[in-house]
């Protein structure tokens, strides 16, 4: 936005601006910009913005506006710099400054967005003009100076980083504060450096629009600032010897350079701001470089908040996908559990994270077959979670192609060997037929089922014919091995995070203890479900989740006892 600041005067140092498409300046109250100066005119110019030039009329005001020290007499184009008298008071007009914002995710040098950190030569010898230290400074610190108009920029400054939570708005409020301040500069520059270590460059402007090309910054320069924690100036960048081997200084003309660290609340360095000049007859001073400093040590700090803002609201957005992942992986299994007349199911199921690789299903097959399906992908997380769903697809794919259970399976095994994922898959179906009692297993690399009989007996059908895990070797033949669920029978499918489950001294619940609950007596599914569950619960005590849970028991009623 273009502006004007006033030179001297009552309100020496203040910025007005030009945000509307006329500005009148004068005594009267209705003016935008009220001058209280002796012979100011109720209405004594105006400033008319016509596209991206700004114009300047004199309203038949009785002592006349000067642009320059020259009377104007028809609207004038004012340019950068231009200097405006009205009556004794004067004030300077500035063009509006593009800023070019650089995505930290773009090159590794900042080449990509034509700037470039330039590897001087670190053997020449320190030939600053000056140096100050910022190590140990307070934030918010306000350095000594005489300027008036520059102290009430640098509060302005204060209040400004203030308010600012983000980046986007603390980068541009720094460098438009500093081109205010330091009217001779041509152009300004902040670095951070990224989490791996890397200086990049963040946001930069310039005072004309070709000063933005092919920028080279010294990264010497920079990496000496902040190991230091000291700000540097060097009026005369031209025969300073750190500056002499850098391109930059030549290609630009820069005449002179302040440099100042960007230090965070552990008085860390985490980047720095530059300003540099082509004048060579307003060459940074002293004063300027304490100026400098003073908003480098306000913006460090606001720089860190908004950074940990922003860190904040990503977990925040992470979370909120996490948790639609969840819902979305939720839909992938099972909500109630399976009904069938004359059977009882029960079935348990929490990913470690917010989504995991564990999955199960009960996918109805042709003839009134129903098949029970129990897996495990290798991994937590997003990726099993995203795997897991393929895995859901593939299985209904191959159940619904093959009769054959044994084939079905075979088939699903080639389908996800041949997506060449390094991720493979224990699995046990389990397909049985209501009518009958029937059940045909097929174990690739999983737990067999566990099975006990109305007598108290355990077994473990299809242990010995179990397979490789899928997606381990794509032309592995599975085998189906069938057994008989009788009535009180009654069989569990599980994962391993419920049997490697550890408690705070790293015991595993194991494989035997789900067996002796599960034949300790009769039950129905669902209490023997929530038995299994709670004394997992009961194990793990204070010890967080160690894997995916996944628990499914089917059994087959007893219509003489009514047990199941």
């Amino acid at each position: 936005m273009a502006n004007l600041i006033a030179v001297n005067g009552p309100f020496a140092g203040r910025t007005y601006d030009l945000n509307e498409s006329q500005m009148v300046l004068g005594r009267h109250p209705d003016c935008s910009i009220i001058l209280d100066g002796a012979g100011v005119s109720r209405t004594h110019a105006a400033i008319v913005q016509k596209g991206t030039d700004f114009l300047i009329e004199d309203l038949k005001s009785r002592n006349r506006t000067f642009v320059n020290g020259v009377m104007i007499e028809q609207p004038t184009a004012l340019r950068d710099g231009d200097l405006i008298r009205i009556c004794d008071l004067e004030f300077s007009f500035h063009a509006p400054i593009v800023p070019v914002q650089l995505v930290p995710d773009g090159g590794k040098d900042g080449s990509s967005f034509g700037i470039l950190l330039v590897d001087d030569s670190e053997e020449s010898p320190h030939a600053y003009t000056s140096k100050l230290d910022l190590s140990g400074s307070q934030p918010g610190s306000v350095f000594s100076t005489s300027a008036e108009a520059r102290l009430t920029a640098l509060l302005e400054i204060s209040n400004a980083l203030g308010k600012a939570i983000s980046l986007e708005e603390v980068l541009p409020k720094v460098l438009d504060s500093l081109f205010k301040i330091f009217l001779q500069a041509d152009r300004g520059f902040i670095v951070l450096r990224d989490s791996d270590g890397e200086l990049r460059p963040r946001w930069t402007k310039t005072r004309r629009e070709s000063q933005e090309e092919s920028i080279r910054i010294s990264r010497t320069v920079m990496r000496e600032v902040m190991e230091s924690k000291q700000a540097i100036i060097s009026q005369d960048a031209t025969v300073d010897d750190r500056f002499s081997s850098s391109e930059s200084i030549a290609d630009f003309r820069i005449r002179s350079i302040i440099v100042a660290p960007l230090l965070n609340s552990n008085d860390e360095a985490i980047g720095i701001l530059q300003m540099d000049t082509q004048e060579q007859r307003n060459r940074f001073e002293q004063k300027d470089l304490e100026i400098l400093m003073a908003v480098a040590n306000q913006a460090g700090i606001a720089i860190e908040n908004a950074q940990l803002h922003e860190q904040i609201l990503e977990s925040k957005l992470v979370e909120q996908d996490l948790n639609h992942a969840r819902m979305v992986q939720m839909a992938f299994v099972p909500s109630t559990p399976l009904t069938l007349r004359g059977y009882g199911c029960f079935h348990y199921y929490n990913p470690m994270q917010q989504v995991g690789g564990d999955y199960f299903d009960y996918i109805q097959l042709p003839g009134g077959r129903t098949a029970i399906v129990v897996a495990d992908v290798t991994g937590h997380g997003i990726a099993a979670a995203m795997f897991m769903a393929k895995v859901s697809a593939e299985t209904r794919f191959a159940l619904g192609s093959e009769d054959d259970p044994a084939r079905a399976i075979t088939l699903l095994n080639r389908r996800l060997a041949g997506l060449m994922v390094e991720r493979f898959v224990t699995m046990i179906v389990t397909i049985l037929d209501p009518m009958s009692g029937e059940v045909v297993t097929v174990n690739a690399g999983h737990m067999p089922p566990i099975v006990r009989r109305a007598s108290g007996d355990i077994v473990e059908p299809g242990k010995d014919e179990s397979g490789l895990a899928l997606g381990v070797m794509d032309d592995w033949e599975y085998q189906a091995v069938k057994f008989q669920l009788e009535h009180s029978d009654i069989f569990a499918l599980y994962t391993d995070g419920i049997n490697e489950c550890v408690n705070e001294k790293g015991d595993q619940f194991g494989i035997q203890q789900i067996t002796e609950i599960i034949s300790s007596k009769r039950m129905t599914p669902a209490t023997l479900g929530n038995t299994i569950m709670t004394e997992v619960t009961k194990h793990m005590g204070k010890a967080p989740p160690f894997d995916d849970m996944c628990l499914v028991i089917l059994g087959r009623n007893d219509p003489a006892a009514q047990t199941l």
